[in-house]
């Protein structure tokens, strides 16, 4: 298994940084799918640095992790006459191919409600529905976290981040095997008493390589020449197996 490591480490304090603020520095900021990619851990440390005394409260550490953004149309279907039609759709307008988030506690008791749609930090408030057709967009919203959470594509991870003496925290997020290219935004949110008082974010690359590379940009822009290669593929494979079975026989 590849592995993309994120390590977040403290930094020299600036002369007016705020009292309280993530503070960390990138190591890997690539994930590379080869033709046996199943799947990386990404590992994230942090710290929380501090220029003043703890003024009190209850801290928490907030780690989103966000794929490419993609349209999506959700379909509704009922059984009529014995037959599955689609009934009621919705278009949704943005939403993540991949999105993980994980927390030190349970979403409820370190993010409020206004914080959460300020930062849009919970899967509902990421997913934005441009239009519902004969139904209700929440439940085709929660239709499409239901069926990618049974994926792997969305996680949500209450408690995965440890959290030492309110200081060090760390954790591991799981890339399933059915990523897609491009730039995953990762974000850091620090709360005090459920209000966001400082963010960071950073991007990780996640991009073919060697073969799959290859094959993808072969496909992309010579579809002909890719066409007739898997044409040839298909044939040799379908007259070795006849070969293979002929000679079984015998």
């Amino acid at each position: 298994m590849i592995r993309a490591f994120i390590f977040f480490a403290a930094v020299l304090c600036a002369p007016f940084a705020s009292a309280q603020e993530i503070v960390l520095g990138l190591s890997d900021d690539e994930v590379d799918i080869t033709a046996t990619f199943d799947g990386s851990d990404i590992l994230i440390f942090g710290a929380v640095k501090r220029d003043t005394p703890d003024i009190g409260g209850e801290l928490g550490i907030i780690i989103a992790v966000s794929g490419p953004l993609q349209p999506v149309v959700v379909r509704e279907k009922e059984r009529r006459l014995g037959i599955w039609v689609n009934s009621a759709s919705s278009d949704i307008d943005a939403a993540p191919s991949f999105y993980a988030v994980a927390t030190t506690a349970p979403l409820s008791d370190i993010l409020n409600d206004a914080e959460d749609l300020t930062h849009s930090i919970t899967l509902p408030r990421v997913i934005r529905s441009m239009e519902t057709v004969g139904g209700d967009t929440g439940d085709f919203t929660d239709a499409l976290i239901r069926i990618r959470a049974g994926d792997g594509l969305y996680q949500t991870l209450e408690g995965a981040v440890n959290f030492a003496e309110e200081t060090l925290f760390d954790t591991s997020i799981s890339l399933p095997a059915n990523l897609i290219e491009g730039d995953y935004p990762t974000r850091i949110y620090l709360t005090r008493d459920r209000q966001v008082i400082d963010t960071y974010e950073t991007e990780i690359a996640v991009q073919k390589v060697g073969l799959e590379r290859w094959l993808y940009n072969l496909a992309h822009e010579n579809a002909v020449l890719y066409g007739l290669l898997s044409l040839s593929l298909a044939i040799a494979a379908g007259w070795l197996a006849s070969a293979a079975f002929t000679a079984f026989r015998r």
